[in-house]
């Protein structure tokens, strides 16, 4: 661990953003977009398995082993890592993402700051696109602490995994993450409707349940942020139209048409005159026009509506190089903006026995578990020097007759 502690170290003071292990191998790194070959540092097999050890507690261990993949956050030497654990040809290897231990703002990022108008919306739908591992989740972060340091709200964030642990500024946030907190993203929206929110964040969007419920989430009057895989806002839309079947495409297209307020994609380009990478967007908003281009589905007309609205705050790539970022004389530098530093939130993280499938603390209390139409089954938890009684119950007993089969 003090090994890989201090790879984490040096690797945040050369701006290193991602680190890949696997046995038997140098370590690599991404710095700027570019992969680099460690030569003198190499982990063997035995190492790796090792240092999973310590970094997985026994029951992500447990999901490890079933799914031959992870991913997980973890805190380590003053910032916050994102770390998919998989199985490869090579035995165990680790992606390593490193995120600062506070949330960069939008000005920090080198965003436009027409995005701080995101924090005054109460409803709608914002969607952030991109490749893998160009700042969207960072992004976001920034909007969600932004809406938080300046108005009271009810966020509520669906995320895999929890990357950036937000504190309650004027609102009250509150992180959900998949696995621990929710079993899938359409369960985590369909209770998050029953939560009360104002705000809405889902980590990404891939299954066309997921997206339906999305749209539906914001068009019932919620402020709904995600994030979706495009590299541009024509295939961004095509992909959230053309996720269900035919006959469902048109209520999909209407949908996103009334709800759809900022459409943003994002690349990370690096720029000669400052040596660093910043992020290039490109930016759609909600206008009557795009909305009608949604709803007639005319995508190809689509570019030359954001050519045409540099009025109402549109850019395309090519205009937000030219004239944001070239023209931009105080661009923050990245070891700035993802600086090492404490986390901010004092929220200790903690996972209740009451949600494990066998708490260990408890030793004879009665559980009862219902899954749809299946019958009620009532069984005490499991231990070596007892024998698992389960009890079958027709939905029809009366509560005299319940009684009298639990006391046989």
């Amino acid at each position: 661990m003090l090994r890989f502690q201090n790879i984490i170290g040096n690797a945040i003071k050369d701006a290193v953003s991602d680190i890949y292990l696997t046995g038997g191998h140098p370590m690599v790194s991404r710095r700027h977009g570019t992969i680099q070959f460690h030569t003198d540092m190499r982990w063997s097999h035995h190492e790796i398995d090792d240092l999973v050890r310590k970094l997985l507690t026994p029951k992500q261990l447990n999901m490890f082993r079933q799914r031959k993949s992870l991913d997980y956050a973890i805190s380590v030497s003053c910032a916050r890592l994102r770390i998919n654990f998989f199985t490869t040809a090579r035995g165990i290897s680790l992606a390593i993402r490193i995120l600062p231990g506070h949330i960069p703002t939008i000005d920090e990022l080198n965003l436009h700051p027409s995005l701080h108008e995101i924090s005054k919306l109460k409803s709608g739908l914002i969607l952030t696109c991109g490749a893998t591992g160009v700042g969207k989740t960072t992004t976001i972060a920034s909007i969600i602490n932004d809406i938080s340091n300046t108005r009271q709200a009810h966020i509520i964030t669906l995320e895999n995994p929890i990357e950036y642990r937000f504190s309650s500024g004027k609102s009250f946030i509150q992180q959900r993450e998949l696995g621990p907190h929710m079993p899938s993203f359409a369960q985590g929206l369909l209770d998050v409707l029953r939560e009360n929110p104002d705000v809405i964040v889902v980590g990404e969007l891939r299954e066309a349940e997921t997206m339906q419920l999305t749209l539906n989430a914001a068009e019932s009057g919620h402020l709904v942020i995600a994030t979706l895989h495009a590299t541009n806002p024509e295939e961004a839309i095509y992909r959230m139209c053309n996720a269900v079947p035919i006959e469902a495409q048109n209520e999909i297209r209407y949908q996103l048409a009334s709800t759809l307020s900022w459409l943003i994609t994002q690349q990370l380009v690096y720029m000669e005159k400052v040596k660093y990478r910043v992020p290039l967007l490109s930016i759609v908003r909600g206008t009557q026009s795009i909305r009608n281009i949604i709803r007639e589905n005319k995508l190809p007309q689509l570019n030359s509506a954001i050519q045409m609205g540099k009025n109402e705050g549109m850019f395309t790539t090519e205009r937000y190089l030219s004239e944001y970022l070239e023209s931009h004389h105080s661009l923050t530098p990245y070891s700035q903006a993802f600086r090492p530093s404490a986390e901010t939130t004092q929220d200790a993280i903690y996972q209740s026995p009451l949600t494990e499938d066998k708490p260990e603390a408890v030793s004879r209390k009665w559980q009862a578990t219902m899954t749809g139409d299946e019958p009620i089954l009532i069984r005490t938890p499991y231990s070596p020097n007892e024998v698992e009684n389960m009890l079958t119950i027709d939905e029809d007993v009366s509560l005299q007759e319940l009684i009298s089969k639990m006391e046989q």
